[in-house]
This record gives structure tokens, sequence and C-alpha cells, in this order.
């Protein structure tokens, strides 16, 4: 990300964007500086602690909140262990940063006894790994209460990395997110990695042509074959945004702009007319900083338990 999207005036419009996109919803920014002054501070020094022993984590807690939203609401559902809860579908397996929200959780039961819910810790961890990528932050609005319900059935609600951009954005207004919240936050994609097996096809057997995928850069082609054989390697991991995985920047949408997307979902992108000049406009690093921060507000307000709602977990990992 260039140095002068750290501008003051940058950082200011997303927090008042957040602000001004959460009145009606239910929670609010600054929702513990009574009952737990503290909140916030203690999740993101705990953040912080565990990005410096790995850096890669901050992808998977962006990640674990955008899934855990996308299914029962943004109420930490997905954080429950169990057999046929949502963490043990398959498009959670590879979820990662678990011990992270334990571990803030633990510190915060200590200095604040069932005050605050796992479904802010996750919030406040996902923008605080964003900050520590490199990226703007914005004003997370707290208040959220911990559902009482998680089923591995309700995943299917998630986008695929096969999907369309019709049905990405299907799946989108289905819970109040526009086209631009749709590119917006799949710019998230800008730290991360995906596995080989999400890949091959696009590499070997794609669908129209039995070969590789043409919109893939035939420049590019080559090193994806290299770290992805066609014969085993399913398992192996594949920068999202290739040459810029662990900063939270713009390159992911020059990369998609050259066919270098990973996932067919994310070139998608860029040959749909719908959500072209989207990308087009954030390769270029304009606005995608103050939206990626109004997208992920509105994001995560989508069907959260406030007030006598749900509960507050003593333990991410279970119900009460």
């Amino acid at each position: 990300m260039d140095g002068g999207f750290y501008l003051l005036v940058v950082i200011g419009l997303v927090s008042l964007g957040a602000v001004n996109s959460v009145h009606g919803q239910g929670t609010r920014v600054g929702f513990y500086s009574s009952t737990c002054p503290r909140a916030e501070s203690i999740v993101r020094s705990t953040v912080e602690s565990h990005l410096n022993s790995d850096l890669t984590l901050a992808a998977g807690l962006l990640r674990m909140h955008f899934h855990d939203c996308f299914v029962q609401g943004c109420d930490g559902s997905v954080l429950v262990d169990g057999n046929n809860t949502e963490k043990s579908a398959v498009p959670n397996l590879a979820l990662r940063g678990f011990e992270v929200i334990d571990d803030a959780k633990t510190q915060l039961e200590a200095a604040c006894p069932n005050v605050v819910s796992c479904a802010d810790i996750l919030a406040l961890a996902a923008r605080d790994s964003v900050v520590l990528s490199g990226g703007v932050s914005w004003q997370v609005p707290t208040g959220r209460r911990d559902g009482v319900v998680s089923r591995n059935s309700d995943v299917n609600k998630l986008p695929g990395p096969t999907d369309s951009v019709d049905l990405q954005k299907q799946k989108f207004a289905a819970l109040g997110l526009d086209t631009k919240d749709l590119v917006t936050l799949v710019g998230g994609h800008t730290i991360g990695t995906t596995s080989c097996g999400l890949l091959s096809i696009r590499l070997y057997n794609f669908t129209e042509t039995n070969g590789p995928d043409p919109t893939i850069d035939p420049s590019f082609l080559p090193q994806l074959q290299a770290l992805c054989p066609q014969n085993g390697g399913a398992s192996k991991r594949v920068p999202l945004d290739n040459g810029s995985q662990t900063k939270f920047d713009t390159s992911y949408f020059n990369n998609v702009k050259k066919g270098r997307g990973i996932l067919q979902s994310d070139q998608a992108l860029w040959t749909d007319p719908s959500t072209k000049a989207l990308v087009q406009r954030y390769s270029l690093g304009l606005t995608f900083n103050v939206d990626f921060g109004n997208s992920m507000v509105k994001m995560s307000n989508i069907g959260v338990k406030t007030g006598s709602e749900g509960e507050i977990r003593k333990k991410c990992s279970a119900f009460n």
C-alpha cells in the first residue's frame, strides 16, 4: 500500500463511514468503554503478539470473521468445537487463528468476566490483523452477543472458489451486501494463501478447454504449475496475491488485471462487466482503504445478536 494512503484524512473518512453505517444495528463504537475499557487494547496486544511470531495468522483471522458472518451472522458460531459445528465443515477446515481468539478471551475473562463476547473479539481481531499487515484502521462497532447454534450444514451459504460473479453477487445480496461490497471484501485476498487443490482444475482440466484456464496469464501459468504439479501436492499452499501475500495493499487487484488472480472466482471479477470497473479503480489505489473499512463494518453487522439475544460465552470454543 502506498504511503500516501496513511493520511489522517483517510483514517477519518473510514471512521466516519463506519459510524454512519451502523445506526439501527444494535452495535456501537465504544460499547465496552465503561464495562471493560481495555477490551480493544487487550485484543490488539494479543493479536500483535501472535502475529509477531507468525504474520500469516493475519489472513486466517480476517477470513475467519468473513466465514463467521456469512453463516449464522457475526455471532462467533464458527469458533465452536464439535463434530457437526461450522468449524467441522469442509470450507472451514483450513481456517487458522483460533488460538489467538482463545488467548484474547482468556485475558478478557480475567480482566472483565462475562462481559466481552467472542463475536466481538473476532471482529476486533480481524481489524487489527489488517492494520498490523499494513492496512488502514477503522472503528469497529461492538455489542454483539454470541450465538447458541453452530451447524456444519449451514456453511453452504459461503461463496465458493469456482462461483461465477452472478452467484457471488446473489450470495452477498442475500445478506444485504452489494456488488461494491463484494469486490471490496474479496480484496481481502491481498493477504493469505489457498491450497493447490482449489486451483488444479484451472491449471490442467478446465471445463471449457480440457487444459489450462485461458484467463490465466500465459507467462504466469508455468509458475503456478510448478507450485501445483498435476499429480500430487493438493495440500500445498499458493499466495492469493502473488509477490505480496503478507502485506495488505492493492497489488491483488493489479494481479487480477494481469490474469494472475489465483481463484477462478477472483479472476472472474476482471472479466465480468459489472465488477471490472471496480477492480480497475482499486488497482490504481483509489478509495480502496476507505471502502474496505466501510464494507467490513457493514459485513460485521450481518445478523448480529444484541441485547438479551444469545449469550456471552465463557470459552469461545463451547456454548455455556
